[in-house]
């Protein structure tokens, strides 16, 4: 019953079309909590099975065999096609490890600079202005002793009338109150860990703007002075400097869209087959996850000798 473990592998590329659907129907703040714990929790999934089909592999190695224990080989279907399978298991481990150490480190070298390049400027309130002409603002989360600021560029400012600017600060500040980086962060990781839970990224950031949008608006006293705030930006706003995903920005994501949400009615709170899709999804992911361990499990302690009772 191999199959088990690998039912959990396909399962995330049911999760981007859902993800697609939850974004364009349900409240921001709501979305963005159940797409990201959904995404997690498949990539835990998705790294708990492959470690568990390593294990025929392993245990076939003489050394590692008796260390276990185990008194006759592990019986874990047809040798070959399980040694396969394996094998393969043991590469795409390999391939998420690095992947996760060279884009950490990337992503963390992105966030330092950004740290480093506002550090010596004074903030009023966790507002820097950085004296710059291209046009940006973004929310730029803090380390483990300094809290996070919200970055604009004089650019920026000179492009924005009064109001428009309150918007675009409240939107930069949403980001930093709800912690917008540590979903970003979850559904990245989560994302080098299946390549189809790395397309479900983009929506979790357009749900995270969406939410910071929605809160401008109640700050600012307007969903149409939000839009214009947000829709102006976007047109004046020229491609800088790569920065971490983790700097979420007002004019990240497909900004159109976002435009058109605050230009029609504030989404309610509501669930949709879409969420309740999710669910049944994490949870057929994690019963079949947990049934092949169990069988796999049941095959070592034979493999030791042991008699597990039916």
């Amino acid at each position: 019953m191999i199959v088990l473990l690998l039912i959990p592998l396909a399962l995330p590329w049911i999760l981007p079309p859902l993800a697609r659907r939850t974004v364009g129907r349900v409240r921001p703040e709501i979305a963005l909590w159940t797409i990201t714990a959904a995404t997690v929790a498949l990539a835990v999934g998705v790294v708990a099975c492959l470690g568990a089909l390593l294990l025929p592999l392993a245990l076939a190695i003489p050394q590692l065999a008796a260390v276990s224990d185990l008194i006759q080989p592990l019986q874990a279907g047809p040798k070959l096609l399980v040694l396969g399978v394996s094998a393969l298991a043991a590469g795409f481990l390999t391939i998420t490890g690095v992947t996760m150490v060279r884009r950490g480190v990337s992503e963390a070298k992105r966030l330092r600079t950004a740290q480093v390049d506002i550090a010596h400027l004074p903030d009023a309130g966790g507002l820097c202005v950085l004296d710059d002409p291209r046009p940006d603002a973004y929310a730029l989360p803090g380390g483990l002793r300094s809290p996070g600021r919200i970055v604009v560029t004089t650019g920026m400012l000179r492009c924005l009338d009064p109001r428009e600017r309150e918007a675009l600060l409240a939107h930069e500040r949403a980001h930093l109150a709800a912690r917008h980086h540590l979903f970003l962060a979850a559904a990245q990781l989560a994302g080098w860990c299946h390549p189809a839970l790395g397309a479900v990224l983009p929506h979790v950031s357009f749900a995270a703007e969406r939410a910071a949008d929605e809160a401008a608006a109640h700050a600012a006293g307007g969903r149409m002075l939000t839009a214009q705030a947000v829709g102006r930006a976007a047109l004046a706003a020229t491609r800088g400097r790569e920065r971490s995903v983790l700097a979420a920005g007002a004019v990240t994501g497909p900004v159109p869209a976002r435009v058109r949400a605050l230009l029609a009615q504030a989404p309610a709170r509501r669930l949709v087959p879409a969420l309740l899709a999710m669910v049944l999804l994490c949870a057929s992911a994690g019963a079949s996850s947990l049934a092949g361990a169990v069988w796999l499990h049941r095959g070592v302690e034979i493999a030791q000798g042991e008699h597990p009772a039916d």
